[in-house]
Parts: C-alpha cells; sequence; structure tokens
C-alpha cells in the first residue's frame, strides 16, 4: 500500500476480514466499499491468475487508489445498484462480498466534505457528488417534524425535537450553509462534556438521509444473497448500531426484523450459516494503532447450500 492509500484510509480488521472471506485463488469477489483499496489490495494478494475481484465506490476521490491488475475492475457506482453492474461485467455469482460501512478517514479528513465536525466547511456529507442533495438542503428545507424525526431515528439523538427547534430558529434569520453555523445553531442544546459525542450524533443523522445509507445497505444485504454461490462468503463491518442491527438480523433470519421463518416440519428457513455468532471486535492491538477500529463490529456469514427467497 503506497503512502497516499494508506494516509486516505486505514483498512479495519484486515487479517480477521480476509479470514472472514475465506479466499479461493479462482473465485470472484466483490468489495462493495473500496476507499483506499486496502481490503481489495488483500485479496488480490490471494486470488490466482483464474480469480477476479470487482469493487465499489460512489466517492469520485477514491478512484485515484485503482489497482492497476487485469483481475481488478473499479465500478464508480452506489453498491446498491450491485447486481446490475456485476451483470454489465458478466457476473451473474460471487463467492464472496466484504463491506466496510461508514465514512472513510479520507472524507473525515477533508473539511470540504463537511464530515467532520473538527473542521469548518461546506455543510455538504454527500458520499456521491453528482448528486444534487446535500445537508444543506436537507437543513435548510426539511420541516421541523421531518427534521426531528431525522435526528431521533438516525442519530439517536435524546433531545431531537429541542435541535430540529434550534435549526429552524436559526434558518428563519440566516441559511445554515456551513458546519460551523449548524454547530452554532444548536449550541445551547449540547450537554457539558458531551459536546462532541452529541455533535457526531447529529451529523450521523444527517449523513444517513442525505445518503439514504440504510435502505442501501438493505438493497445490498438482499442481493448479496441472490448472487452468493452456496459457501459463499459475507462479511460486513459497521460503525454503529442501526447498521448493526440491519446486518445482525439479516444474516441470523434473511430479513430485517430478525424473524426466522420454519418449513412445514419445523426446520429454520436461513439463508446464512453465521461463521461467528457475537460481532468481532478490534484487538488492543489494533486499537493502539488504529483509533477508527473503536467502534467497528464485523459480522461474518457463509452462504447456506439450500434455496432462500429473498
Amino acid at each position: 500500500m503506497t503512502e497516499t492509500q494508506a494516509t486516505y484510509h486505514q483498512p479495519v480488521m484486515l487479517a480477521e476480514c480476509m479470514d472472514g472471506l475465506n479466499i479461493r485463488p479462482d473465485g470472484v469477489y466483490v468489495d462493495v466499499t473500496f476507499g483506499g483499496g486496502g481490503h481489495s489490495r488483500a485479496i488480490i494478494e490471494r486470488l490466482g491468475n483464474d480469480g477476479r475481484l470487482i469493487a465499489f465506490d460512489q466517492d469520485a476521490d477514491a478512484l485515484v487508489n485503482t489497482i492497476p491488475d487485469p483481475r481488478f475492475t473499479l465500478i464508480h457506482e452506489n453498491f446498491k445498484h450491485l447486481k446490475a453492474f456485476l451483470r454489465l461485467n458478466g457476473i451473474r455469482h460471487i463467492d464472496g462480498l466484504i463491506a466496510d460501512l461508514g465514512v472513510s478517514s479520507h472524507q473525515f479528513d477533508e473539511a470540504s466534505r463537511g464530515f467532520s465536525t473538527r473542521f469548518d466547511g461546506q455543510l455538504d456529507l454527500r458520499m456521491d457528488r453528482r448528486q444534487d442533495f446535500s445537508a444543506k438542503e436537507l437543513v435548510n428545507d426539511s420541516d421541523e417534524a421531518d427534521l426531528c424525526r431525522i435526528l431521533r431515528l438516525y442519530g439517536e439523538l435524546p433531545n431531537a425535537m429541542q435541535m430540529a427547534h434550534a435549526i429552524r430558529l436559526y434558518r428563519n434569520e440566516c441559511a445554515i450553509e456551513t458546519t460551523q453555523q449548524l454547530k452554532d445553531a444548536v449550541s445551547r442544546h449540547l450537554p457539558k462534556n458531551q459536546e462532541n459525542k452529541y455533535l457526531a450524533m447529529l451529523f450521523q443523522a444527517l449523513r444517513i438521509e442525505v445518503n439514504g445509507e440504510l435502505e442501501a445497505l438493505k438493497q445490498l444485504l438482499q442481493q448479496a444473497t441472490q448472487l452468493l454461490n452456496p459457501g459463499g462468503r459475507l462479511v460486513v463491518m459497521s460503525y454503529h448500531s442501526l447498521e448493526d442491527r440491519i446486518v445482525k438480523n439479516y444474516m441470523r433470519a434473511g430479513n430485517f426484523e430478525g424473524e426466522i421463518a420454519k418449513d412445514f416440519f419445523g426446520n429454520p428457513l436461513v439463508p446464512y450459516k453465521l461463521i461467528s455468532r457475537k460481532a468481532i471486535t478490534a484487538s488492543a492491538e489494533e486499537l493502539q494503532y488504529n483509533n477508527r477500529a473503536r467502534s467497528a463490529k464485523l459480522r461474518i456469514a457463509e452462504r447456506n447450500q439450500t434455496e432462500f427467497r429473498v
């Protein structure tokens, strides 16, 4: 990995992810969150001449990290379009898929992207800057009730109502166009000694809504089930409880409620066998050099032999 790629994003739990994928040299694999290419490069190293890797990333900044290898293809699209773009590339079945969800270190460190509460920049929060809708439109154009719903549902903010009201009052005086203006708008509602935590929850809520992240994740999981060969592995790393709950329920039951269906004889009808019943977390050693790993939860499942209707 080059210095540029390493600073773009340090891959989390790299060894655990590779073990989880259980890579076959001649297999077909998909990395739906390419970023700095750390996970993709590790997969390529384990593939033989007949292996293939397809990667997705909706952020144009990630395209500079592409891998010059004939076995590799990088697709500049949201992973919710997984199935369609794999078919365009002649692929109908895969042997493994990895998703490292959330925001890359590069995105956090670019002030102009608006992802971090550390910098003042444009209130953007778009993963894909080709889309028109940004956090600026969301904050300034949504009615107070809708803002409250978003902050409560996606940020899990206990004072969502007060924050939504404060945002409306502030924008009545002037449009909220920067991250600092948003922080100023809600400053009175940040509990003492918990300011950074509440701001992170606020920015998370807006980011999830702007990018439709949870719906895209659901579409990804359903399509992965249709594409994975029996014995193929699904490896997903999440960074907050909303994502992790979706992944946990789907891997366990094949639906987002986590309710296991059974056949006439009482046998469970599930698409996956869980490789690890509990989420895997980073080692103490990794936490010393990779702070982003502290909130990561890794879940791994293997596609069952039986048919499963999505």
